[in-house]
């Protein structure tokens, strides 16, 4: 069903990113990949130059887009130490680089056109100084259903919010794994497997959503002495 289709992907080229992409090339799609990493278009999807660039490369090439995955990591840093400017860079990269690639390759989205935004779980919840990261997570959690409205008939929008996702490779045992529900830690083709369920026509009747992809983490409630749990102060 992905053979011949043009899919984009920004941060594509290690991590999460990776692996989407190679799940879209193994079901025959044609994988465009922007990154400040070595990839086919080497670019900083925080600079509005590259990424009218990027889109007026893949344009030129194909001539029209049928997937566009936001996946660029924007910085995490807190309040103690996160400048101005490294605030406003993580909010160009997780938030305005989705928006404005979104509006450069939507008047040239093929028939059944998806966009899947990757977000975090930390768009509902955080940890102690991470301020620029957790607020371009929820930039993008709310720019997903403002588009998938605009958008209606052109293309479906959803967002995607990873829990613990290894990309190391590390075979977590013991604690790390069964504090969740799931009983383990997630892996990068978790998402990809998402990603690619919600660009299929499996998924035509879902937009404007967001999957949280985590485990149970999230739904899980936790009290100072509840099954096992001790709070360190």
């Amino acid at each position: 069903m992905f053979t011949g289709k043009v899919a984009v992907i920004t941060g594509g080229a290690k991590g999460i990113g990776k692996a989407i992409a190679d799940a879209f090339r193994k079901e025959g799609a044609i994988v465009r990949v922007i990154d400040l990493l070595a990839c086919d278009f080497c670019g900083d999807v925080g600079k509005k130059k590259d990424l009218e660039a990027f889109a007026k490369e893949v344009i030129s090439r194909h001539g029209q887009v049928h997937f566009l995955i936001n996946n660029a990591l924007p910085l995490m840093k807190g309040l103690d130490e996160c400048s101005y400017e490294e605030f406003d860079r993580a909010l160009r990269v997780g938030v305005n680089a989705p928006f404005y690639l979104t509006k450069l390759l939507a008047p040239h989205f093929g028939e059944g056109a998806a966009v899947v935004n990757i977000s975090s779980s930390r768009d509902r919840m955080s940890q102690p100084q991470t301020e620029s990261y957790t607020a371009a997570k929820g930039g993008i959690a709310a720019l997903t259903h403002a588009l998938a409205v605009t958008l209606r008939e052109k293309a479906r929008v959803n967002s995607i919010s990873p829990g613990w996702i290894d990309t190391s490779g590390t075979a977590y045992t013991g604690a790390d794994a069964a504090q969740h529900p799931a009983g383990r830690v997630g892996t990068p083709d978790d998402i990809a497997s998402a990603v690619l369920f919600l660009c299929s026509p499996q998924a035509s009747f879902i937009t404007g959503e967001n999957l949280c992809i985590d485990g149970g983490m999230t739904r899980q409630m936790i009290y100072h002495g509840d099954c096992g749990w001790k709070l360190d102060t």
